[in-house]
């Protein structure tokens, strides 16, 4: 079962494959260039750049390598920068730490 796509996951999608598109161009590299380095199809790399949504995200990762973007892959979700994740771990932290019970054989 598919579900819809959300419009926001659409957009970001779009835009990306807008950004990669001009970077490409930027670089003066054709599709047909960008799809030999990444092992792909011309008609893939404009699937990525229309922003498609069934593309595999290990061509977009190659893509990105191409145009030596490639450490933009380990800002996506860096769980140093990571708000919420921080934030909901931080709740769970506890108020107050007991020194462990010996007898229960608790380091």
């Amino acid at each position: 079962m598919d579900l819809p796509i959300p419009f926001q996951v659409e957009r970001a999608l779009k835009k990306l494959g807008r950004d990669l598109s001009l970077a490409r161009r930027r670089r003066k590299l054709t599709q047909a260039m960008l799809a030999e380095r990444i092992g792909a199809s011309v008609a893939t790399v404009r699937r990525i750049e229309n922003g498609h949504p069934g593309t595999a995200i290990h061509l977009i990762v190659r893509i990105l390598d191409v145009l030596g973007e490639l450490d933009r892959v380990n800002l996506l979700l860096d769980s140093s920068r990571d708000g919420l994740g921080l934030m909901l771990m931080d709740e769970q932290v506890p108020e107050r730490v007991r020194r462990p019970d010996p007898d229960k054989g608790v380091m």
